[in-house]
């Protein structure tokens, strides 16, 4: 298993700086290439500096092709303040030059939540460019919680699950959409994330207990805080 890229900022603003540079480059670099970037979104609040420094400078990024998925979603309507598709909208997805076409969110509101997972998987690419990701204190991402069905999925690529907090009910992504993305970016900010990112990052294989270890592949960028129970020099410094 490849090795996590760890990258350890001074503060959230920085991490979002950071992020916003490798996202920038990476939707730059493959669009040049093909002309297209899928590109799946994370909710709470730790993206969102990440999001209003995208949008702060939108004519850096060819924006007109990339196509914006979600990694989950609470099944709340689109306009509820826990809606993670209000967040990336309010923040990022209004204050861009893109047409409507361009966003595929998760019908997560509607009644039957079983249809909705599987309408969401024919949106779905076969491989996803970038997915964002962050890293809850129990070591979850998102929406795949420890010892959830969803975990242990590996047949389906979008599922119904249930989280600890209210709203309870969502839908998310599942292992083989991480395992198939070409890349992963996670976000993991301030110091009640310490223990459980040591445990994800160095600990030993159990993506069923913690489920973020299935990123653990990926890029990983953290402030000072997050990265206090971590050996030093086993990271990169911003």
């Amino acid at each position: 298993m490849s090795k996590p890229r760890v990258i350890a900022c001074a503060d959230r603003q920085t991490v979002a700086r950071r992020a916003r540079e490798l996202v920038s480059a990476q939707i730059v670099a493959t669009v040049s290439r093909r002309h297209v970037f899928h590109l799946a979104l994370a909710g709470g609040s730790t993206p969102q500096p990440l999001y209003e420094r995208l949008a702060a400078d939108p004519w850096c990024v060819p924006w007109p092709a990339v196509r914006f998925y979600f990694g989950d979603e609470r099944c709340v309507s689109p306009d509820d303040p826990e809606s993670n598709y209000r967040m990336a909208r309010e923040t990022l997805l209004d204050r861009l030059p893109i047409a409507g076409e361009q966003i595929e969110r998760m019908r997560a509101e509607d009644r039957d939540r079983e249809r909705a997972a599987a309408d969401y998987v024919r949106k779905l690419p076969l491989k996803l460019d970038l997915v964002l990701l962050g890293l809850g204190t129990d070591g979850h991402t998102a929406s795949l919680f420890p010892d959830s069905p969803a975990v242990r999925d590996q047949q389906r690529r979008v599922v119904v699950t249930t989280g600890p907090k209210p709203p309870h009910e969502r839908l998310t992504i599942t292992p083989p959409v991480l395992r198939d993305a070409d890349e992963l970016l996670v976000l993991v900010t301030g110091a009640e994330k310490a223990n459980v990112l040591k445990q994800v990052l160095l600990g030993d294989w159990n993506p069923h207990v913690l489920p973020a270890q299935l990123a653990r592949r990926g890029t990983w960028i953290i402030d000072r805080e997050a990265a206090g129970e971590l050996p030093s020099g086993g990271f990169e410094e911003d």
